[in-house]
This record gives C-alpha cells, sequence and structure tokens, in this order.
C-alpha cells in the first residue's frame, strides 16, 4: 500500500511537471491564483455535494480533486519564490497544535473562538467582523457576520425578535416594490429581508447555506418529477397552462 507521503509526493511531482515551461501542459502554465479560484470553489462544493448525496466513491473523488487545488495553489506560490506546499502542510499543524493546547500541552481547554480572536489580534485584526471572507457565499457570510457580532453583544435577546425584524423587512419590501421605487433601493429591501432570515436561521441552530442548498435540491428533484409526468401524457411544460402546473406540481410533491 503507498504511503501518505508517497502519495502526496508523487501528487507534488505531477504538480511540477504539468508547470514545466518546456514539456508540461499549456493551460496549467496559463493559470495564476486568480485563475484557478473559481475551480477551487466549485471543488469545495462538490466535496459538500457529496457529503449530502452520502456518496463515499464520489468523496474520496472529490478530495482529490480539492487536493489538487491546494498543490497548485502552493506550487503557483512556491515558482514566485512565497511559500511551498510542505510550508502549508506545516503552518495548519501548527495552527492545530496550537489551538488544542488541552490535547497537546495538557493544558485546560481554552474556548476555540477566544484561540481565533487571539490570532486575528496579533495579526493586526483588531474589529469583531475582520477576517470574515469576502468570497464565501453570501448566506453564510450573512450568518458568521451575525455570529461574529453576537460574540461582541452586538444581537437580538430572542429568535422571536428576530422574527419580526423579518416581519419589518418584508413591510419595507413592499412598499418598496408598491411604490416603484428604483431597482436599486428594492434590491437593497430585498437583502436586508435575507439578512434577517439568516440572523433567525442562527438563532434556531440552522446553517441557512445548507438549508437553501436542499430546497434547491428539492426543487429541481420536484421539476424533474413534472417534466417526467407531462412527458408520459405526450406534453410539454411550456404548454401547459398554471392550472395544469399546479396539478403536476401537486403530484411531485406527493411523489417526492
Amino acid at each position: 500500500m503507498t504511503s501518505a507521503a508517497d502519495a502526496i509526493g508523487k501528487l507534488l511531482q505531477v504538480m511540477q511537471h504539468l508547470r514545466d515551461p518546456q514539456h508540461g501542459c499549456a493551460w496549467d502554465r496559463a493559470q495564476n491564483f486568480a485563475s484557478i479560484a473559481p475551480y477551487t470553489l466549485e471543488e469545495a462544493y462538490e466535496v459538500a455535494d457529496a457529503i449530502e448525496r452520502q456518496d463515499l466513491t464520489a468523496l474520496r473523488a472529490e478530495l482529490g480533486d480539492l487536493l489538487f487545488q491546494v498543490v497548485f495553489h502552493s506550487r503557483l506560490a512556491e515558482e514566485a519564490g512565497a511559500f511551498s506546499f510542505a510550508d502549508v502542510a506545516n503552518g495548519i499543524a501548527e495552527k492545530l497544535v496550537r489551538r488544542h493546547p488541552h490535547v497537546f500541552d495538557d493544558q485546560p481547554p481554552t474556548d476555540w473562538e477566544t484561540l481565533k480572536a487571539l490570532e486575528r489580534a496579533r495579526a493586526g485584526k483588531q474589529g469583531a467582523l475582520d477576517g470574515v471572507a469576502l468570497a464565501l457565499p453570501a448566506l453564510a457570510r450573512a450568518a458568521k457576520l451575525g455570529k461574529r457580532a453576537a460574540r461582541v453583544n452586538f444581537d437580538w435577546q430572542s429568535a422571536q425578535q428576530v422574527r419580526a425584524k423579518i416581519d419589518e423587512e418584508l413591510a419595507e419590501l413592499d412598499a418598496a416594490v408598491c411604490g416603484a421605487e428604483s431597482r436599486q433601493r428594492v434590491t437593497e429591501e430585498l437583502g436586508d429581508c435575507l439578512f434577517a432570515c439568516c440572523q433567525w436561521a442562527r438563532f434556531q441552530g440552522i446553517d441557512p447555506e445548507a438549508a437553501l442548498r436542499r430546497a434547491n435540491q428539492k426543487f429541481a428533484r420536484r421539476f424533474a418529477t413534472m417534466e417526467r409526468l407531462a412527458r408520459s401524457q405526450g406534453k410539454a411544460l411550456a404548454d401547459l397552462d398554471f392550472d395544469a402546473w399546479e396539478s403536476l406540481w401537486s403530484q411531485a410533491k406527493l411523489a417526492t
């Protein structure tokens, strides 16, 4: 059986060869941090999708794809003289040891978030919201921003208060729409409403990103069922009226 060290070494060699100026792949040689960043995000989502589907065969493959992204970024950095894959691996290992003093140093348990806050302060990040990545999906970032703000007691006191805030934001959205206000204003009010929904989810202990992802999957599954039902009746969805759509949707809900 190949050891983990040997397997990582082989992957690093493959990456080095792909980036070779004379004998590498033209596409791989042309890439930079910015150009491959979207692929990195995509691979992370595909890992999450495999987990959601409980498909371990797919998860193995998707984790490999994600690992390749880490190796790719590390190779680009090494070529630039910034850091190497070894620096990345050592850095995360040292961070995990540092954040688990109760495991590695036989110290009393310390709150994870307190340790992270100390690290942010040492890095010059003083604001409570500093370090919340801009590239996070908007729903996930909204939840994290709310959680960070709550650590300094900027928060609602109950889920009922957040629920009331949702009603308030919906009323403001309705007013903006009915008042024929600018698209920018309506967009702003819709954003406020979505943000409030994220905070309500946080109070309920629900990951809003995961909740919406499941809703997307449910919608896609039911829509596919509608298409199948329509085909079985010799009909095309685009040709149906509202009542026919409603009927098929009800059938799809029962079937899925």
